[in-house]
């Protein structure tokens, strides 16, 4: 696994501000894959999920659904499914995090929304790929402030991506109907170490990140200056030719492995179950 890492960066902002608790544990934050023997009580399992259902909803719909995934059994076949990562398994608490447009169509045909649109000159329809996009954004938006809430409470968390990954196993294990996405799942618990001198994963610098009004292409001679900043001292040295062999190693392990194609694979079947193109 390639990663970035440097030592704590936030020192500099201490010296221009005062740090909030917020903003502390949203600088603090990183992936938390081993875990502390210590329990996450059904307290503050409750409260991580009161947090989360306050999160910004499209048209507060909240077009996504949770599954707490309490069996062991589930987490065990889970860290098998998502890319063989046994870590899934020990992990306290475990939410997989659904975009969901099944509750509203049930809800819109339990009342007879369809039949009677076309009074108001309406065509009926079914989802499709913005609303599947609406409902991941909506989802995606719950797990992130699952992630802060928990944070808050000493307890880390872990995202696994590869959930979107194994189509037919993920879902028959979870029972997901048609107007439905796995878009990620969550794995918690409280770090096994404490972090007195946390090391962060090195993020690239704001100025290839944000642009003024509109999309900004970075430059070709930049490419590699944004690169060597962030890899720090995982790269050799700091040629170009150190840079290539560090994105080259990258694209072999993120954009053409196996488990990425899978993902396209599956990812193409989900779509294809919820836009009724499936042959």
């Amino acid at each position: 696994v390639i990663v970035i890492l440097i030592h704590h960066p936030l020192a500099h902002f201490a010296k221009e501000m005062q740090m909030n608790e917020t903003l502390k544990v949203i600088l603090n934050r990183r992936s938390t894959r081993k875990y502390a023997d210590t329990p996450i009580t059904r307290e503050e399992k409750d409260t991580i999920l009161q947090a989360t259902m306050r999160a910004p909803t499209a048209g507060n719909m909240m077009l996504y659904s949770i599954i707490e995934v309490e069996d062991q059994a589930l987490k065990d076949r889970l860290a098998v499914t998502c890319d063989n990562q046994p870590f899934i398994a020990s992990a306290p608490y475990v939410l997989l995090f659904v975009a969901d447009y099944q509750r509203w169509m049930d809800l819109f045909n339990w009342s007879g929304a369809p039949e009677l649109c076309g009074e108001k000159g309406l065509q009926p329809r079914q989802p499709a790929e913005g609303d599947l996009m609406l409902a991941c954004c909506d989802a995606l938006i719950a797990a992130q402030t699952a992630v802060i809430a928990a944070e808050s409470l000493g307890i880390g968390s872990c995202y696994i991506g590869d959930i979107m990954e194994n189509y037919e196993a993920h879902q028959e294990m979870f029972n997901l109907p048609q107007y439905t996405f796995p878009i990620c799942l969550l794995v918690f618990g409280r770090p096994y170490a404490e972090r007195e001198n946390p090391r962060l994963v090195k993020r690239f610098d704001r100025k290839f990140i944000v642009h003024e009004n509109v999309y900004q292409p970075i430059a070709i001679a930049d490419l590699p200056v944004m690169v060597r900043d962030a890899a720090g001292n995982m790269l050799p040295d700091s040629t170009d030719n150190a840079v290539k062999a560090f994105i080259q190693a990258f694209y072999n392990r993120k954009f053409v492995s196996d488990f990425t194609v899978e993902m396209t694979r599956s990812v193409k079947k989900w779509i294809s179950i919820w836009t009724g193109s499936v042959e």
